[in-house]
């Protein structure tokens, strides 16, 4: 169930909600990293790999239409790039508070021929609308001052349907040391697989 934005909330004194993101009495984002840090707004991205043809209509756009005669190449073709150098959102500022839009639709052919339709519906995938991320709470800041808009990418990989979450998370410490611009992670996360 989603909380109307004059609703009482278990947040601090002063802290009230805009959509889904803590902000205090100047409206500056106030997310406090003890909890699940929600999301309101996503990148969204799609890739394919070993397919014939591959089309995806999300958010009222047709996002990629691969034509049903042209072979995708293969995941294992990219080798050690597969899957986090390759797969990125790319379609920005999309609103999924109070809810996502439609179930992306999804029609392709996988390797051995065999024609394939799906709907695949972030708002259940996604349904508490926080941030999947690996950061060890010891290793986040107490409070978030920005929100974070994570890009989500839906893979469609000959006969399944993989959808990640990634985002830049805030870390007090540096994940390469010595290289002060490593304060943060943007770890790919496996959130949804289904095989047809």
């Amino acid at each position: 169930m989603n909380t109307p934005t004059n609703a009482p909330t278990n947040e601090p004194p002063g802290i009230h909600l805009i959509g889904n993101i803590p902000v205090d009495a100047h409206n500056t984002v106030h997310i406090d990293t003890r909890k699940p840090i929600p999301f309101s707004t996503h990148a969204f991205g799609v890739a394919c790999y070993d397919t014939y043809g591959c089309k995806v209509i999300y958010d009222d756009m047709s996002l990629l239409n691969i034509p049903d005669d042209n072979k995708t190449i293969s995941s294992a073709s990219l080798g050690d790039k597969y899957p986090d150098d390759t797969l990125g959102a790319s379609h920005i500022g999309i609103r999924n508070f109070p809810h996502f839009p439609p179930p992306a639709e999804v029609t392709w052919r996988s390797k051995d021929g065999q024609p394939h339709h799906a709907l695949v519906d972030l708002e259940a995938i996604f349904k508490d609308k926080v941030i999947l991320h690996h950061v060890p709470q010891n290793q986040l800041p107490p409070i978030l001052q920005a929100d974070i808009r994570p890009d989500i990418i839906l893979e469609v990989n000959d006969r399944t349907i993989n959808v990640y979450m990634r985002a830049f998370v805030e870390t007090t410490v540096l994940q390469e040391p010595g290289n002060k611009y490593s304060n943060s992670r943007n770890d790919l996360i496996l959130a949804y697989t289904k095989t047809y």
